[in-house]
């Protein structure tokens, strides 16, 4: 065999509570795979997401379904043939691409021939509480230039309403998780200009997004839960004006760059989305984020503890991981990361 795959669960305890409308977590479950070949390692991350169907044990299991094609040397394209977009996908995917670059003795940014990561500005969530503590959430990433607002069915003009009382100057982002209809949301129009929303994402069920068709809203609407692959844009025309890209959706940074380059020429704007996950997981996003008009990548920023060589974060301002951490051979020469956030 040309190449040892190992895939295991690794959790990740979270500093507080994260909250929507689906639920709460308290830490991050995530699949770690490493593949090596010729004395190198490629690493990934990837996160299992019920809403999806998925498991740590069902990821685990796709990935050993696929064990012995990957070991005999399966490309990223055969990738795609044995594994359905999702978490599973995404670990291997995104280690396949550190592995080559590792071989390589470049960088993936290289092989892909594209700018080196850059520092980008990220949204900060503000998790869904009551309005009073959504308030004194905002108030501390007050100056923050993007704060994503997660929110439900209850009550969201108060909601949303506390957060830009205590944030009056940043673009904000509604996330409803799906829990909206379609009355709510024409209900919402008013609050939504009046708030100065800059972006809506996913307010209705995935399967019931047809309802969204011909309507105009006040806010541009992104698509999550109802966009994965690009395979899904056709039927988002009308509906969305956004998409919301997330490797764990896509199956890796493969799919996930073709999703960009697809949605851009439809005529859609670019997000670029994370679950809660450690660097590990957050490193590939920075390729597909460049040039995004909203980046919400803080995952890694709601852990207890991440890798000692992973992002940072000032105010929103997310600094790529350590030369090396991942997509980059050791020792290869790191192309001037940039300075400013984008």
């Amino acid at each position: 065999m040309l190449r040892e795959l190992s895939a295991r669960h690794r959790s990740w305890p979270l500093a507080t509570p994260f909250r929507i409308s689906r639920g709460v977590k308290h830490s991050a479950e995530a699949v770690v795979v490493e593949i090596r070949e010729g004395g190198c390692r490629g690493r990934a991350e990837s996160v299992p997401y019920a809403r999806y169907g998925e498991t740590i044990e069902s990821v685990l299991q796709q990935i050993e379904g696929a064990r012995q094609a990957i070991a005999e040397g399966a490309s990223r394209a055969q990738l795609a043939e044995l594994l359905p977009a999702g978490a599973a996908r995404n670990a291997v995917d995104c280690a396949l691409w550190d592995l080559e670059a590792q071989l390589a003795g470049s960088s993936v940014w290289s092989l892909l021939r594209l700018a080196p990561p850059q520092v980008l500005t990220t949204a900060l969530t503000v998790s869904l509480d009551t309005p009073e503590r959504m308030g004194q959430a905002a108030a501390r990433i007050a100056t923050a230039r993007l704060v994503k607002v997660k929110v439900d069915a209850g009550n969201p003009a108060a909601q949303i309403g506390a957060v830009r009382c205590a944030a009056p100057t940043a673009r904000l982002i509604v996330d409803p998780n799906e829990s909206w209809n379609i009355d709510l949301l024409r209900d919402m129009q008013p609050a939504l200009s009046a708030l100065d929303v800059a972006l809506v994402e996913q307010p209705l069920p995935a399967a019931e997004d047809e309802a969204l068709e011909g309507f105009e809203s006040a806010v541009p609407i992104c698509a999550d839960e109802s966009c994965h692959v690009a395979a899904d844009l056709p039927r988002l025309q009308g509906r969305y004006q956004a998409v919301n890209i997330k490797l764990d959706k896509t199956g890796g940074l493969t799919e996930a760059l073709a999703l960009r380059t697809a949605a851009r020429a439809s005529g859609f704007r670019i997000m670029v989305g994370c679950m809660i996950c450690s660097s590990l997981a957050v490193a590939p996003a920075f390729l597909v984020a460049r040039g995004a008009e909203f980046v919400d990548l803080d995952g890694p920023l709601w852990l207890k503890a991440d890798h000692g060589d992973g992002v940072r974060s000032h105010n929103g301002a997310l600094r790529p991981a350590a030369a090396g951490f991942w997509g980059q051979a050791d020792g290869a020469i790191r192309e001037g990361v940039a300075a400013g956030a984008q």
